[in-house]
């Protein structure tokens, strides 16, 4: 079963490259929550416009997707100009 930590060690290899950080030790990420099969959790990406918030909250969803055990992966985007257009798109991506 994966646990909190497996996630958290496996958002640590998702880098921000306008930072060279990554996205964990930046805090861009809360509220992590493992629930059987399924994670959930927020991304708060560096700036309200940050240009990379699409690409990297789909790159944290696709690399969680990629964990074994894993069938689920819901991610919050908050304090982006344009949140609201990349939930909906996180949410119609399988």
């Amino acid at each position: 079963m994966v646990t909190k930590e497996d996630v958290i060690n496996e958002l640590k290899k998702i880098i921000d490259p306008e930072v060279g950080m990554n996205i964990v030790e930046m805090g861009l990420v809360k509220n992590i929550e493992v629930k059987e099969d399924t994670v959930s959790l927020t991304f708060t990406p560096s700036s309200p416009f940050c240009p990379l918030g699409v690409q990297l909250a789909f790159a944290i969803k696709e690399r969680l997707k990629n964990m074994k055990g894993i069938k689920k992966v819901d991610i919050k985007v908050e304090g982006h100009v344009q949140q609201e257009m990349i939930n909906k798109m996180l949410k119609e991506e399988k």
